[in-house]
């Protein structure tokens, strides 16, 4: 019988074989719409230079998973459900006696995603999760940090249309970081901007 990890590494494998005929729809905006837009405002020499999605992280902290484990096994089956890949756990680095937390304990779990994946998962995040939180205004232009990354904080797993309220374990939020190679935040903002992100105008 195969392993867990057997079948993930077949289906990856699958993914990617499949992907050489199918383009998601962001990737197309990159090439079609961003490149071109870029090398205007930034005059770079060539379309190499203008920033590109190098990786998606998402990062979901359980500190109550250490009183209840299954608070934890609830996140790490969200998380794959939202991202359609496998999360590893995450543990606790070192002791906190006053918290009942030992070094290596599982405190959280996450997620990172690359090519077709993180392209499908920020444009649904872009453009259906996000839409759906209550009062929305845009994200905030603030939370770059000089080195092309902009973090996300969302204060429920339930801004998902994958997660369903009668089913979850506990009410959570999660941290997604969307790792670019711009240098500068002003580059990365724009490559974000033009990709969709729908960003707060005041």
């Amino acid at each position: 019988m195969k392993s867990e990890q057997d079948t993930e590494n077949k289906k990856a494998s699958s993914s990617s074989s499949s992907g050489r005929s199918y383009t998601p729809r962001l990737k197309a905006i990159y090439h079609d719409r961003v490149v071109p837009a870029m090398l205007k405002d930034y005059s770079y020499g060539n379309a190499m230079q203008v920033p590109r999605l190098e990786r998606v992280i998402l990062n979901v902290g359980m500190g109550a998973a250490v009183q209840n484990v299954k608070l934890l096994e609830g996140a790490i089956l969200e998380l794959r459900q939202i991202t359609g890949q496998k999360p590893v756990m995450t543990r606790a680095k070192k002791a906190i006696a006053g918290f009942k937390l030992r070094e290596g304990m599982p405190i959280g779990a996450k997620v990172t995603l690359r090519g077709n994946r993180m392209h499908e998962f920020l444009d649904r995040l872009m453009n259906i999760a996000l839409p759906r939180i209550r009062d929305f205004r845009g994200v905030s232009t603030k939370a770059f940090d000089g080195n092309g990354n902009y973090t996300l904080g969302l204060k429920e797993q339930l801004t998902f249309p994958e997660i369903k309220y009668d089913e979850v374990t506990s009410i959570h939020g999660m941290d997604i970081t969307i790792v670019t190679t711009a240098k500068r935040n002003d580059e990365a903002r724009s490559l974000l901007a033009h990709l969709g992100m729908p960003f707060r105008t005041s």
